[in-house]
């Protein structure tokens, strides 16, 4: 009795999933992946013996995840040690104004009043009901479904939900949205931040992104050993299934024959046979051919134009003085808008930018701090140009010396004399990610269409499948398991109703459109 074969290209979040939900059903699943670990943009890497993570930093929506290990027989709990965190974030805007986001609605509206007065305070509360309304329209009908399309979604949420529908105003942008709950200015700015997780502008994005303050208002979580254990706890749960994991081997081709996806051919010339293959990399890199010329039309092309965030980040350990530090706190730009036109508009690193910065030894407030050496990731939102207009070294260096200044205008000291810091530019990223420019997220949510215009987890060529951050439902470590397990749903359907003959797979083959 044959076992049909599947090839999953990548071991980031969404190949992992794909993988656990194949195995699980049966098939014979080999993942393929160039480094030498799991994990894709759950990266660490090793500073002076420390290990920092230099991706996703925020660990939400964490019953996506107990719904994958569940269905796999096994447990979340189990195998990966969660610690919620009371304060979300803290944000700074100079050494004086500060402001501390909570999981508990109330004593954020009484931060928020301190800070702003009363009346914003009482704004925040109108803002949640409106983030968790605009989450629960799209949950089921959109974020959850295979290939959503406009009329999928008035369908979903049928006649009952049409006025729900026409209330999170998808068509404004975020940043006017924004400007219907709050009257200052540092506020607007504070939730306008949610677009930049969807790698986007809060001047361009539609205001359903404020659903994304619900979902980390929901619950944030610290994972012990780092965000990668969630990769290396999926990992293992597929080798459990009968996974096979290739680390340090690259594909060059996916192959086609008769019609459709037949396996793939590696970077040694070794060729995997296939019924299936599931590409877990950004969809740009199918479409530009680096995967092979005879696949690149089965996957849309998106114009540079399109393209999401990329970024510039330091990680390091250092001493620090002055700012209390939080696990996750922001350091926001004097001119927001200044800050997104250089960067979309203008195609350069910020003037003035925003940083981000995770204290990877430090929970919440109700931690004393003792000071010393501690490991710091700091993030700069850049151009995602890389592959058109790489930054020389002082343009970088420039680039470190305002995000450094801006901590110190709010009050925060790092002391990096000595410290040992690992750079990441947007040619690193683009090298990291290929054919995105150093883009991040994919597509760019711009505008109320463009999450439609995202692929799906079925490719114009039968029996190839996408899954990732560019692909629905869009990036974020919750996001792209999703993204996994619906590539993992369409094939198995596919397969369920396919004439299972088996044709040898030969390289190169014939292109379809």
């Amino acid at each position: 009795m044959h076992t049909e074969r599947v090839v999953v290209i990548g071991a980031g979040m969404a190949g992992l999933a794909a993988a656990v939900g194949l195995a699980r059903n049966g098939l014979a699943v080999t993942v393929v992946e160039r480094a030498e670990a799991p994990g894709g943009k759950l990266r660490q890497v090793d500073i002076d013996g420390a290990r920092l993570d230099v991706g996703p930093t925020v660990f939400t929506m964490r019953w996506i995840f107990e719904e994958i290990f569940a269905e796999a027989g096994a447990s979340l709990a189990d195998r990966v040690r969660l610690q919620p965190v009371d304060v979300l974030a803290r944000h700074a805007w100079s050494a004086d104004e500060r402001l501390d986001l909570y999981t508990d609605v109330d004593r954020s509206a009484d931060a928020i009043g301190a800070l702003a007065g009363p009346d914003e305070g009482r704004r925040y509360k109108a803002f949640c009901t409106r983030a968790q309304r605009v989450f629960e329209t799209l949950d089921r009908p959109f974020i959850r479904a295979e290939r959503p399309s406009v009329f999928g979604l008035i369908r979903g949420v049928g006649l009952g939900g049409l006025g729900d529908l026409w209330n999170i105003k998808a068509f404004t942008t975020m940043w006017r949205a924004l400007g219907d709950h709050f009257h200052d200015p540092r506020l607007r700015q504070l939730f306008g931040r949610y677009a930049t997780y969807c790698g986007s502008s809060p001047f361009a994005a539609p205001a359903t992104l404020m659903l994304v303050a619900h979902v980390e208002r929901e619950g944030v979580w610290l994972v012990d050993g780092g965000m990668h254990r969630i990769a290396a706890a999926l990992a293992e749960l597929g080798a459990s299934l009968g996974v096979t994991f290739r680390y340090g081997d690259e594909v060059a081709e996916v192959l086609v024959s008769g019609g459709r996806a037949a396996g793939v051919r590696l970077a040694t010339g070794e060729r995997l046979d296939a019924d299936a293959v599931v590409v877990n990399a950004d969809a740009a890199a199918v479409s530009a051919g680096r995967l092979g010329r005879h696949v690149a039309r089965a996957v849309p092309s998106m114009p540079p134009t399109a393209r999401s965030l990329s970024a510039v980040t330091w990680a390091l350990v250092a001493e620090t003085e002055g700012f209390p530090l939080v696990r996750h706190s922001v350091f926001f730009s004097d001119d927001y808008k200044s800050e997104f036109d250089d960067i979309f508009g203008r195609a350069r690193l910020p003037e003035r930018p925003t940083v981000y910065v995770c204290a990877q030894d430090r929970h919440d407030a109700t931690d004393a701090w003792t000071g010393g050496a501690e490991r710091l990731f700091c993030l700069v939102n850049a151009p995602p140009r890389a592959d058109m207009n790489p930054y020389d070294a002082s343009e970088i260096e420039q680039c470190e010396n305002r995000a450094f200044h801006r901590l110190e205008h709010c009050g925060l000291k790092v002391r990096r004399q000595g410290a040992s810091t690992v750079v990441t530019t947007p040619t690193d990223f683009d090298r990291l990610y290929p054919a995105t420019g150093g883009a991040l997220y994919g597509r760019a949510s711009h505008g109320w269409m463009a999450s439609f215009r995202r692929p799906g987890p079925r490719s114009r060529l039968p029996g190839l499948y996408l899954a990732g951050g560019s692909v629905h439902p869009g990036p974020g470590v919750p996001m792209a398991a999703l993204s996994g397990r619906q590539a993992a749903a369409s094939l198995l359907a596919d397969l369920g109703s396919i004439n299972r003959s088996r044709p040898a797979a030969t390289s190169g083959g014939t292109s379809t459109a």
